[in-house]
């Protein structure tokens, strides 16, 4: 069992979201936050917008690689928003997390999240892709959401476990938890086959 193959490590969760400690907790597994600042978190313009989440969590892996210890497993992971081939990050203010609300209003759109496995002998990179489309949103309720939730920290503008995701969120194909943030099935899955190995 997974569980038991991790006991022989420190898990290390490298990651300021408090949605993923919550999500990664509900898999049982025994974990250490551990953040480091200032992390750069660019990427070359020319790569496809599918692959800019397990980029950048690569980028975060090579950054905790260098100070980890023997025993220690890590997990970093990165979510984008993409509309019509186009990345919405995390909102510069209130303004600005209406304005991608608008344009999220009444269309479909993808989630990606990458995730990077690191122990001192191995790393694991995978993407996973979830479509999600919102029914119209009216001004007033994208209004009510930004000003009640405040969700600048999170890219596209909405957490969908949050008020605007159980009215709004019309559809989506594929993983309710790589939209909050990290795809549990699959991690647990990547997990058990790096480790038999």
């Amino acid at each position: 069992m997974l569980l038991d193959k991790l006991k022989q490590y420190n898990v290390v969760l490298a990651s300021n979201s408090p949605r993923r400690r919550e999500l990664l907790a509900d898999l049982g597994i025994d974990f250490e936050v551990r953040t480091i600042k200032g992390i750069d978190e660019s990427y070359p313009h020319d790569l496809p917008v599918l692959e800019i989440a397990e980029y950048i969590s690569r980028k975060k892996a090579q950054a905790y690689r260098a100070e980890m210890a023997p025993n220690e497993l890590i997990i970093t992971a990165d979510t984008v928003v993409i509309l019509d081939y186009e990345v919405l990050g995390k909102p510069k203010d209130n303004t600005d997390a209406c304005r991608m609300l608008s344009e999220l209003s009444g269309k479909t759109h993808k989630v990606v999240t990458g995730v990077t496995i690191v122990t001192t002998n191995a790393t694991r990179s995978f993407s996973t892709v979830t479509d999600v489309e919102f029914a119209p949103l009216s001004d007033q309720d994208i209004h009510y959401y930004v000003e009640k939730y405040q969700p600048l920290d999170k890219a596209g503008a909405y957490g969908i476990q949050e008020w605007i995701g159980c009215m709004g969120v019309r559809h989506i194909n594929g993983s309710f938890y790589n939209v909050m943030g990290l795809p549990l099935h699959r991690l647990y899955n990547e997990l058990d086959t790096m480790l038999k190995g």
